[in-house]
């Protein structure tokens, strides 16, 4: 098959899914997810309300791999997770390394197994190098320390656990993990600081954003009382009615 028509087929495939989501979705095969961070920014934005595919990854039984593209977990795809250091809490990173890659960061540019990667989509706010976050995997901090950009992020201990394990200056994804990192890649909280995303915490990639709402990141998490009003006042002015219905795709580094 062409690359024309496998781009064709997997177009028809993306949209297909995301109208049985829309139409027939329930908690078990789609959840809604607020984006509260700009870590993706701005691939996914602060207020971002998307639906998030719980099916793209499930494991495929004889009948069902023939009707739903279930697929792996790539590189450049954009998973929504649980956060490891506290499961209650989803995050939504980009995937830069599956299980057996190995990965180098020097002056800011990424390389897994020993091939930069090109990476359109992220931003880099900060013209410092930082010696760790900029520079990985490299000496470790201090544990309990802070390190990175705007006063830092902090450092958890499965980080330090991960980085023992670095070799010839490059880190080894282990079986069953995964290594993230946001797109607004001065300011994310990621695997390079909190380490890898075990392959059971994934709960699916985003789909398609139904509403996007220009709001603080406190008003998003908590819901407070300010937020209904603000919704009251500004729900047309400051909706982002550019970024309705718009489909949430990853970057193939295949």
């Amino acid at each position: 098959m062409s690359k024309t028509a496998e781009s064709v087929k997997g177009f028809i495939n993306e949209w297909a899914l995301n109208i049985l989501i829309l139409l027939f979705g329930t908690t078990t095969l789609v959840q809604a997810f607020i984006v509260p961070t700009p870590s993706m920014d701005t691939t996914v934005m602060v207020g971002d309300h998307m639906l998030v595919d719980k099916l793209a990854y499930a494991p495929s039984g004889p009948i069902s791999r023939l009707f739903l593209p279930y697929t792996d977990v790539k590189r450049g795809d954009i998973i929504v997770f649980r956060y490891p250091v506290d499961i209650n809490q989803n995050y939504v990173k980009r995937v830069i390394g599956v299980p057996g890659d190995h990965i180098k960061i020097v002056d800011k540019a990424v390389s897994v197994n020993g091939k930069m990667l090109n990476e359109p989509y992220k931003q880099q706010i900060d013209s410092r190098i930082d010696p760790y976050r900029d520079n990985f995997p490299s000496e470790l901090p201090p544990r309990n320390s802070f390190a990175g950009f705007s006063g830092g992020m902090e450092m958890w201990d499965r980080a330090h656990k991960m980085l023992e394990s670095a070799k010839d200056g490059e880190l080894i994804v282990p079986e069953d993990s995964y290594f993230a990192m946001g797109d607004n890649r001065d300011n994310s909280a990621d695997s390079r600081y909190w380490g890898f995303v075990p392959r059971e915490n994934i709960i699916g990639k985003p789909a398609i954003i139904f509403w996007s709402y220009d709001a603080p990141t406190e008003d998003l998490v908590g819901y407070s009382l300010t937020h209904f009003v603000d919704l009251a006042k500004n729900f047309f002015t400051k909706t982002r009615w550019e970024r309705q219905f718009k489909l949430v795709r990853g970057y193939s580094q295949e």
